[in-house]
């Protein structure tokens, strides 16, 4: 669970135009386009893939290529096409981002040039969102990458990269649509979205779903019910508001795979066998309002405040990682899981373009404040100092985990609880010296308190309010931390880009022992090229980067009652690393109809200071779960014309390569002597590849894809434990009515 959040909100709600055929219309907020439907949003900023247009996730009002790093945007056509139904599936097509684990089946990680994107870095709507949910897809007008460096405008935040997911937007005119999903393992999912107006100053948009699935894997259920609302209001033609909620509720099943014998045997049983105990359970709630007032004074000055209120809630029981002996043996620890955390944050920006002496300026200023409260909640099971196990089952004698038994009652230990109050300043100014060169420049001043409370049980009482307070280390960070890229424009439509920042990482994270740990400096060099080619059907980008982190924080490896660690809130400094690679990015439409999206990213992550000390990490190695290369590539083609019209076909393949799973090796102390522990779990690559067919005719449509067509078979490795295996080949089908 995430402990600490700054909330920084985009400047728009979203709207995205394939074609660069769209216009604004101030005076009923929408977006022609085309090819897709009007859409309402805020008439502050309009963003778009193409290189011409203004990006939200620069949240500055700068053009794609002006921007000094690389960007994506994955649409809601291509979501709908490829039938996603995880943000895993949507990601797929974000170049460098990759899955990292499933820790457990509560949520997935994400990472990005070696960075874990799940504690800081995913938005929604433009305001930083606790990770530890599967995020709903259902209601995502679409995805925005924004790679590399990014704390001068978004806080503390990796360096990797930035997700926002942005939600559809309410609309002006009356329309929505209907469909069902049904798919492989007793998967159902219907979903409703209905949009229009309550007047001409008033419009709406509801969007819910309702999600009942088994899984490939044995025992494993998923019941999810989500609602999405929002409305716009029209206060006057220069000022708008826009209020939105979203709650999710998700009943899940903790699965933590199957495991491994040794350092590189994977256990050979049938992917389906769940190995835990079946009354495992887990419920996550998830709620969040935000209010975001626009107004634009003129043609190049405008302001904008946003607030935001989320609450999120995590509870877990159940049996959790497994180590299996040689001989197929192994102990099912108990585990119980209770995280809460709620944040109030407000941002306010202003932006603006101005002159002086011919030379060009876009400014924007923003001020940044916000409050989080964390609890977590640590259990043992029996009345000891650590838990009793739930039993001892074998991998090749099924009766041994398939029944079900009484266990030890749990109690509650430890309560953490941590607070951070945090204050961020910034400016940001695109200079523009000539048309071909311009200069980014930009300096955040933050700064951070974080304290945290720890309450133990008196032994055995097993209620921690009633027993020893122990208030931790009030930690106060701050820091400058500056951005300066430079962009030289040869001929239209290319750029080439250097730019060096750093950023200002607060660990809010505690150790096991309650106490805050220290900030990590990050510095990032990145150079790049972005062309457009044949009137934009072509799109390229190239981008080389370097990222020195002075001390990564990564989980801890056990609790302080000596137990192997389950909250992923408990953090440990592993010392410097470094962070290298290159990426490609391609998107194309020769066509009409036809979409063409490729990437291959490499990056190689390794400790680079680190003292050689019991406890700490090996200087050299390559950091854990971070694959040296990914790629992707797809297509979709729609027939326009002719009796063919409305087949739709299209594929997708996706490449995950060689990693290290389990924990990096450590030095330890043995009869005096220091010595290496061998730790790591080596993991091969994959390939999957997703085939889709569909028809559209009038207001009715049709599309059935086959995921994982090969039925490859691979895993995700969280650390030592929760090795899940990917999903087998996999049937979809949705039906979907527009009205």
């Amino acid at each position: 669970m995430k402990i600490v959040q700054i909330v920084l909100p985009l400047l728009s709600v979203s709207a995205f135009a394939q074609n660069g055929s769209d216009r604004f219309d101030e005076s009923t907020f929408t977006v022609h386009d085309t090819v897709k439907k009007a859409k309402v949003i805020e008439p502050i900023l309009i963003q778009t893939t193409l290189q011409g247009k203004t990006v939200a996730l620069g949240k500055t009002g700068v053009k794609a290529i002006d921007l000094p790093q690389g960007l994506q945007v994955i649409d809601d056509k291509i979501i709908e096409q490829q039938q996603a139904i995880r943000l895993s599936d949507v990601v797929k097509n974000a170049n460098g981002v990759y899955v990292s684990s499933a820790r457990g089946g509560a949520q997935e990680s994400f990472f990005s040039r070696g960075y874990d994107m799940s504690a800081n870095n995913i938005f929604k709507n433009g305001f930083r969102v606790n990770a530890g949910s599967m995020p709903e897809v259902s209601s995502l007008d679409q995805v925005e990458y924004l790679k590399g460096g990014s704390a001068l405008l978004f806080g503390n935040v990796a360096p990797g990269g930035i997700l926002n997911l942005v939600t559809k937007a309410p609309q002006f005119k009356f329309g929505g649509s209907f469909s069902t999903q049904i798919g492989s393992y007793n998967y159902y999912k219907p979903v409703l979205d209905f949009y229009g107006p309550l007047n001409k100053f008033i419009a709406y948009r509801m969007v819910t779903s309702y999600e009942n699935s088994e899984s490939f894997r044995d025992v494993v259920t998923r019941e999810r019910f989500y609602i999405n609302p929002s409305i716009l209001f029209k206060v006057s033609k220069r000022t708008n508001v826009l209020l939105q909620g979203d709650y999710l509720n998700d009943n899940w099943t903790p699965d933590f795979g199957t495991g491994a014998i040794g350092k590189n045997v994977f256990l050979s049983i049938p992917r389906s066998t769940y190995l835990g105990a079946r009354w495992s359970n887990g419920l996550t709630n998830q709620s969040t309002i935000t209010a975001q007032v626009n107004h634009k004074f003129n043609d190049t000055w405008r302001f904008n405040s946003n607030f935001s209120f989320q609450d999120f809630r995590r509870f877990s029981e159940g049996t959790e990682r497994l180590t299996i002996n040689a001989d197929g043996s192994f102990t099912r620890p108990l585990g119980k899981n209770n995280n809460l955390e709620t944040i109030l944050g407000q941002q306010f920006n202003l932006q603006g373009e101005f002159q002086t002496w011919q030379i060009k300026h876009q400014l924007s200023v923003g001020i940044d404040l916000d409050q989080s409260y964390t609890d977590a909640y640590t259990y043992i099971f029996g009345t000891g100092t650590t838990s009793v196990a739930y039993d001892t089952a074998n991998i090749y004698n099924a009766s041994t985990f398939e029944s079900d038994h009484d266990y030890a009652a749990p109690r509650n230990t430890r309560i953490v609880e941590t607070k951070a109050s945090r204050f961020g300043v910034y400016f940001q100014d695109l200079i523009s010296l000539s048309s071909q060169f311009k200069v980014l420049t930009g300096l955040r001043w933050s700064w951070q308190e974080s304290q945290a409370t720890t309450y133990n049980e008196v032994t055995g009482q097993g209620n921690p309010y009633e027993g020893t307070v122990s208030e931790g280390e009030t930690l106060i960070n701050k820091a400058f931390t500056p951005k300066i890229g430079l962009v030289y424009q040869p001929i239209q439509n290319t750029s080439i880009f250097a730019s060096y920042s750093t950023s200002f990482s607060p660990n809010t994270a505690t150790d096991v022992y309650g106490n805050v740990l220290e900030a990590s400096i990050i510095d990032q060099f990145e150079v790049g090229l972005k062309k457009m080619f044949f009137n934009n059907k072509l799109t390229t980008n190239i981008t080389i980067y370097q990222i020195i982190n002075s001390n990564l924080a990564q989980t801890a490896l056990y609790d302080a009652n000596g137990n192997l660690n389950n909250n992923s809130a408990f953090k440990v400094l592993s010392g410097e690393t470094t962070s290298k690679g290159i990426e490609f990015d391609i998107i194309a439409q020769p066509i009409k109809g036809f979409n063409i999206n490729a990437g291959y990213s490499y990056n190689d992550m390794r400790f680079t200071d680190v003292e050689a000390k019991p406890g700490n990490f090996v200087e050299g190695d390559r950091v854990a779960r971070t694959p040296y290369v990914t790629a992707n590539l797809s297509f979709f083609y729609t027939i326009q014309n002719g009796f063919l019209k409305g087949i739709s076909v299209g594929a997708m393949g996706s490449h995950v390569g060689d990693r290290i799973g389990g924990w990096n090796n450590d030095y330890q102390l043995v009869s005096g002597n220091l010595v290496i522990r061998d730790r790591e779990i080596p993991v091969r690559s994959y390939t999957t590849i997703d085939t889709s067919l569909g028809y559209e005719w009038k207001q009715f449509s049709i599309l059935c894809k086959v995921s994982n067509i090969t039925n490859e078979l691979n895993y995700t490795v969280h650390e030592n434990y929760s090795i899940n295996p990917i999903a087998p080949r996999q049937f979809m089908t949705t039906l979907k009515y527009k009205f």
